[in-house]
């Protein structure tokens, strides 16, 4: 079954949810404001020139969720799905992703957003998987600890190798879909990389290596 494989933040969506999730828990009342969005801001240029810290990162943002139990994580979620997500969803992403759907393929978003943040997201999507880094929860709360591999940058590469391995999948006609030069590694990977309004720097190579270039951006 050919795999299509989709990055989450900037691609099928029009801005990072991980991101906006700090600012939905700073809007919240949830985090101190000035301190968080400070942190939130910095990180998030890190994660746009190349240089985040992906443990340190997730440290941060998994933090807040060790303040509360399953079911007011489920509520947050969802006024957060309501309040940050829909205006970034896409109609021409919902478009694509239904195009590989028709055509039998298998629906996957790898990203380096928390499963937390990104699992509800996938489904709305209609994913047949996730890949995403993994908090850990013990005795039904999260810890604010990340399990396994983070899934950014080649982290993405061994994540999918380790499922390919597991599953017995190929990436023979594989497509992947994403806007940052942080997924260079996967999209050299993949029989079809495509680039989604894609930064600087990915657009530059994507010019000099002839890959796709398409904007899902309403």
């Amino acid at each position: 079954m050919t795999l299509a494989i989709f990055d989450l933040d900037g691609t099928l969506l029009s801005g990072d949810s991980d991101y906006n999730w700090g600012q939905f828990l700073v809007e919240e009342g949830i985090v101190d404001a000035d301190t968080y969005k400070t942190a939130n801001d910095k990180f998030y240029q890190d994660y746009l020139s190349g240089g985040l810290d992906i443990h340190e990162y997730l440290a941060f943002s998994l933090a807040p969720l060790t303040q509360f139990n399953q079911a007011q994580l489920e509520d947050l979620h969802n006024a957060f799905m309501a309040k940050k997500i829909m205006p970034m969803m896409q109609e021409k992403a919902l478009k694509l992703v239904q195009e590989h759907k028709e055509k039998g393929h298998f629906l996957m978003i790898i990203t380096a957003t928390n499963e937390f943040v990104t699992g509800p997201i996938s489904q709305y999507f209609g994913m047949d998987h996730l890949i995403a880094p993994m908090p850990e929860i013990k005795e039904g709360r999260y810890t604010g600890k990340v399990t396994g591999i983070p899934s950014f940058q080649e982290g993405k590469v061994t994540r999918l190798n380790a499922w390919l391995k597991e599953t017995g999948h190929t990436l023979e006609g594989s497509y992947f879909y994403s806007d940052s030069h942080n997924d260079l590694p996967l999209l050299e990977l993949v029989s079809q990389p495509i680039v989604v309004d894609g930064d600087e720097k990915l657009s530059q190579l994507a010019e000099q290596r002839n890959w796709q270039h398409i904007s899902l951006r309403d």
